[in-house]
């Protein structure tokens, strides 16, 4: 089911079971911001990135190696070289993502590499990467779902948040992702239930106001939804362990969070230093701890950690 009927959705979602598959990934990838600057064309609806000043490569590439560094505290995290014909590549979540079909249903299904339609010219040449689609289909074994080539735009877990234990989805519809779009990668991911959403004017991605950790506990930040109503209601289906993102810390990107092991929440350390005691709290309730890395130069190009990260599987 893909729908805009909140109620119906949540009347549905109750009575699934944490059974879909592995509430985290199995490993993830990254692509170093080799190039990294300033793309004009995803400025025009992305109000978080930097001035063209505010750009620097060199400490954007240490800030990436020292991600790879501590994510791999928790999962096998690998990464391919970035291009500076593509200097948004280091957020490569946007154009690749894995799936695999529901476990309830198809135990040994074969896994799915999905390719999504970027909005920006600039970006679409980050679909045409032979090599990354290569290694998933030589070396992982998978189906490829290609979106790439249709005309609506989908920029997948940007785009669309998952519950990876329950199958469910939260698309948030902006000039990135539109209703048709939302249906393609409901439908590439192979997901139960999906919630469809506008997002508030001025947002350009849901991952920036919304995050599901393990199926478990949730991050939002009501002001970033069209209508704010629609936030409350998935706070409360995964209450009581929920954070509630007032507007300067959704600007410190601390919707942007990943939980890649069921017992740690990723963030940005800028992300991390915005969180309150009794935030911290609640995600220490639910059982992670919370992991933070300095992203200052990434974050100038309009995206943080979770960002970042392509989960695999």
């Amino acid at each position: 089911m893909i729908t805009r009927d909140t109620q119906a959705f949540l009347a549905l979602a109750r009575g699934m079971a944490p059974d879909f598959g592995p509430a985290t990934a199995r490993a993830a990838f990254l692509v170093t911001p080799e190039g990294f600057a300033r793309a004009e064309q995803s400025a025009l609806d992305n109000r978080y990135m930097a001035a063209a000043g505010g750009y620097h490569c060199e400490a954007a590439l240490a800030e990436h190696r020292a991600l790879q560094r501590a994510l791999a505290a928790d999962l096998p995290v690998f990464a391919f070289p970035g291009d500076p014909a593509t200097p948004d590549a280091v957020f490569p979540n946007n154009v690749f993502a894995t799936a695999r079909p529901d476990a309830r249903v198809d135990p040994h299904g074969r896994p799915r590499l999905v390719v999504g339609r970027m909005r920006h010219p600039v970006r679409r040449g980050e679909a045409d990467r032979a090599d990354i689609r290569g290694f998933f289909r030589a070396l992982a074994g998978t189906e490829e779902i290609d979106l790439s080539q249709q005309p609506h735009p989908c920029e997948l877990t940007g785009s669309m948040v998952v519950d990876r234990a329950r199958g469910l989805g939260y698309c948030g519809l902006s000039e990135r992702c539109d209703e048709t779009g939302a249906r393609l990668v409901h439908e590439a991911f192979g997901l139960r239930a999906t919630l469809v959403f506008d997002l508030a004017p001025g947002e350009y991605h849901a991952n920036v106001v919304l995050a599901v950790l393990a199926g478990r506990a949730v991050l939002v930040s009501p002001a970033g939804f069209a209508d704010p109503a629609i936030a409350e209601a998935i706070a409360g289906f995964y209450a009581p362990h929920v954070v509630r993102l007032r507007a300067e810390q959704q600007a410190a990107f601390a919707g942007n969070a990943i939980a890649l092991a069921p017992g740690r929440a990723w963030m940005s350390q800028a992300a991390a230093d915005s969180l309150d005691p009794g935030q911290r709290q609640v995600l220490a309730t639910a059982g992670f701890a919370l992991g933070q890395v300095p992203l200052a130069a990434i974050e100038a190009g309009g995206g943080s950690l979770r960002c970042c990260v392509a989960e695999v599987f």
